[in-house]
């Protein structure tokens, strides 16, 4: 299963595709910068973007597209227990 979608990179201001893939119930978030061309790249994913996949995985349980409720509930597990990245400074 995959989702993409586009942001803001946080570095250039300009327009980011991020995608993200589960197999083997595992998530793996990647970003490229442009639509054309360029591989994607792993992402360390942010809370912003665990909430989004949640509410596109939500959308895509009430189509049934290939969504189960362990897969929304394994999202919502993720995103109940975040806690932000140590920094450099900590």
């Amino acid at each position: 299963m995959a989702i993409q979608w586009t942001d803001k990179d946080p570095e250039t201001g300009g327009r980011r595709y991020l995608n993200a893939d589960m197999f083997a119930q595992k998530w793996t978030f990647r970003y490229k910068l442009s639509r054309r061309g360029d591989a994607f790249q792993k992402l360390e994913p942010t809370l912003a973007m665990w909430v989004f996949l949640l509410e596109r995985l939500k959308a895509r349980y009430r189509r049934r597209e290939g969504v189960s409720d362990v897969d929304v509930a394994r999202v919502e597990k993720i995103i109940r227990e975040w806690r932000e990245p140590p920094t450099l400074a900590d």
